[in-house]
């Protein structure tokens, strides 16, 4: 393929120069796999079957009959796609069924959703954070407001506030210290605040000390704003681990969750008072200029609500699995992270060795996640598991016996 002469422009952005280095240094990948099936516990990548620890549709809703059916129903009925954002055109009704619900699950006066949590995530952050009008005469202007974020945030969050400024509309606490976080309130006290913080975290699965943090919003008068993409619809609603966090999210302000961990689907949501949800339709940007979740999709995401609102069964039964898996981790000697969420991170620390671990285990059929740099801190470097419930003991079995001699090997 020939390029055209202008492509030559792009060697100032050093693109093709930084690509060629970190692939020669193993710190990009050479290809992203291709599957040739579906995401599954068990995938084929270029003909040949590997055991899939990547997934984050953990409870394999995407393969359950009826969830199928829900699916294939409604795009008969409503086609593929929205045709349009919400503002231009409108949305289809397992939208409103999906927020609908949402409400009921967790408490709030209203719910809005996005094509993903990544876009409801940098959706908050804009409509708490800018200036907008209609007509010149009423508006709002948030432009004054301060955010306080936990330093472990997501990646959204920290993309959509890094138009603020340092200690002077965006400040950090260190992660899950509330001292830290006393101290900066203390500093932004008679401001417009809001705390922004994660529940259950995706690289290391400890979790927020959330009754702490909104005892602490209440005394200095801030917004709370959680962002529960890792554990909605894991906990809360009659689930006995982690009750009393769950317990104290309902007095959280503002709530985000995605549909990509649990529920097993795309999408996600806000939701908090209705005034306020209301008027992110047109304050968020994502929103407005962009289509929400395919309508197949909502359509499925609310059979699947329903079903697991009904039956708490099947997420006990997964938590007690990486229970065990936790324990025989822990057996043979690896570090893992210390809070028993589902989200179980190993301890590998040097990056090199953790790409060589990586490439290890695709070598002997096993597709696994390694977080490092810039997912984590540099050297410390994690293999990160969500247990596909799908899997089998057989498998997990073959892949701590595989882990424990690659520990041998490498010393980690």
């Amino acid at each position: 393929m020939t390029l055209p002469l202008t492509a030559s422009a792009l060697n100032e952005w050093g693109f093709t120069e930084w690509m060629r280095a970190s692939k020669a240094n193993q710190e990009a990948y050479d290809d992203i796999s291709v599957l040739d099936d579906a995401s599954d516990a068990v995938v084929t990548v270029d003909g040949r079957k590997m055991v899939n620890f990547a997934s984050i549709g953990f409870l394999g809703w995407q393969h359950d009959p009826a969830v199928l059916r829900a699916f294939t129903d409604a795009a008969h009925s409503y086609g593929l796609v929205t045709g349009g954002s919400r503002i231009t055109q409108g949305v289809n009704k397992p939208h409103r069924e999906v927020e609908s619900l949402l409400c009921e699950i967790t408490g709030r006066q209203r719910a809005l959703t996005f094509a993903s949590g990544l876009l409801a995530n940098v959706g908050f952050v804009h409509a708490m954070t800018t200036r907008f009008s209609f007509n010149q005469q009423s508006g709002m202007d948030n432009t004054d407001s301060v955010l306080v974020l936990d330093r472990d945030c997501h990646w959204s969050v920290w993309k959509a506030a890094e138009k603020l400024k340092r200690n002077q509309n965006l400040f950090t606490f260190r992660h899950n210290d509330m001292a830290d976080l006393r101290r900066v309130l203390g500093e932004v006290r008679g401001r417009k605040v809001v705390v922004c913080f994660e529940t259950v975290y995706s690289a290391d699965g400890s979790m927020a000390p959330v009754a702490e943090i909104a005892d602490l919003c209440e005394e200095f008068g801030a917004l709370s704003f959680a962002d529960d993409a890792n554990g909605f619809m894991v906990y809360g609603n009659g689930e006995p681990r982690f009750a009393d966090e769950y317990e104290a999210l309902r007095r959280v302000t503002f709530l985000m969750v995605s549909f990509s961990k649990a529920v097993g689907l795309e999408g996600g949501a806000l939701m908090g008072p209705a005034d306020a949800i209301e008027a992110f339709e047109y304050m968020s940007g994502t929103s407005m200029f962009t289509a929400a979740i395919q309508p197949p999709t909502a359509a499925a995401i609310a059979h699947v609500l329903r079903r697991m609102t009904a039956d708490r069964s099947a997420i006990s039964r997964y938590l007690d699995r990486v229970d065990a898996l936790r324990a025989q981790l822990t057996a043979i000697g690896c570090v893992i992270s210390p809070t028993p969420t589902y989200v179980t991170s190993i301890h590998v620390g040097d990056d090199e060795i953790a790409e060589t671990l990586r490439l290890q285990f695709a070598e002997r059929g096993y597709l696994v996640p390694v977080f490092r740099y810039p997912a984590v801190k540099k050297n410390n470097a994690v293999i990160r598991l969500l247990l596909n419930d799908r899997l089998s003991q057989d498998h997990l079995d073959g892949f701590v016996e595989t882990l424990a001699e690659l520990k041998r090997e490498h010393g980690f």
